[in-house]
């Protein structure tokens, strides 16, 4: 399905810091979920540079793992589905709504990945979502649903009503401002339903989130990288760092296009080639 059979998995490992026993476990699925998060980067590049982002493990692992750049969320769990599918675990990918606080309903444009245990136990994995969390979240039935720590960061995922009259799963983290407060300190980050999809449910988002102009990720340059105790993102030319700990205060500073590429490399760890650089500056210096 997902074709692992073309998946240079010992080159992936490796990119991922991976070593050692590969068996499908819930600890192995927390530490590669873990690795690929802190190691692979989040960026829209392909879409804001040139409007196409191909899905294919062939482009992908070219770009991903030997070419060592990022993606969005497609890229990454059409990569990840074909690292778990080689190892032998048992999931499905789903697509959900990333909210961040709005009231708005907003189109199923994030995909994530669920995978399953002979315990009976379900597991979301949110590798793509840029500020992603580190590990994966257990589906906890209940009406209190399931808060966990990881590191520096906060999540809950509960199951409720997610859009009306349908029932899913809401994940949820500390409230950023009054504007995005529920009345608890939470905000719901997004939602989704567990409806599989497949790599041509993928391909169909994919093509309006990459090239449709009501997408911001066609328009506007976006990179995050997220660490145990930091969030660095970069919305077109607006660079900020901040932390999880509201106290300690969030660092903003307005770049030029020039900056740009070098704060890529020092910053975020990803190294546009020459011809992309160059396409970069001339399309913040026009924007």
């Amino acid at each position: 399905m997902w074709n692992s059979d073309e998946l240079d998995l010992d080159g992936y490992l490796t990119r991922l810091g991976h070593e050692g026993d590969r068996s499908p476990t819930p600890a192995n699925l927390r530490a590669l979920h873990r690795a690929h998060v802190l190691n692979v980067r989040w960026d829209n590049l392909s879409a804001y540079l040139h409007g196409d982002v191909p899905l294919d493990l062939a482009a992908l692992q070219r770009k991903m793992v030997s070419g060592r750049g990022g993606g969005y969320c497609f890229e990454h769990v059409t990569l990840f589905a074909a690292l778990l599918e080689a190892l032998g675990y048992r999931f499905f990918v789903v697509q959900g709504r990333v909210v961040m606080g709005s009231t708005k309903m907003l189109p199923t444009t994030h995909a994530m990945l669920v995978v399953g245990f002979d315990d009976g136990s379900r597991w979301l994995c949110d590798v793509g979502f840029g500020a992603s969390m580190l590990e994966p979240v257990e589906l906890v039935e209940g009406p209190e649903g399931v808060e966990v720590a990881q590191d520096a960061w906060t999540y809950r995922l509960r199951r409720q009503e997610v859009t009306p009259g349908a029932v899913g799963w809401a994940m949820y983290q500390p409230a950023q401002g009054p504007d995005t407060d529920d009345g608890t300190g939470w905000m719901v980050r997004h939602t989704v339903t567990l409806d599989p999809q497949y790599p041509v449910d993928l391909r169909t988002t994919n093509f309006f989130v990459a090239l449709s102009p009501h997408s911001p990720f066609s328009r506007r340059l976006f990179v995050q990288r997220v660490l145990p105790d930091r969030l660095h993102v970069l919305d077109h030319l607006e660079l900020t760092s901040s932390h999880p700990d509201p106290s300690l205060p969030t660092e903003t500073r307005e770049l030029e296009p020039h900056e740009v590429p070098k704060v890529l490399a020092d910053v975020f760890g990803i190294e546009p080639s020459e011809e992309d650089a160059a396409l970069l500056v001339e399309k913040l210096t026009a924007s």
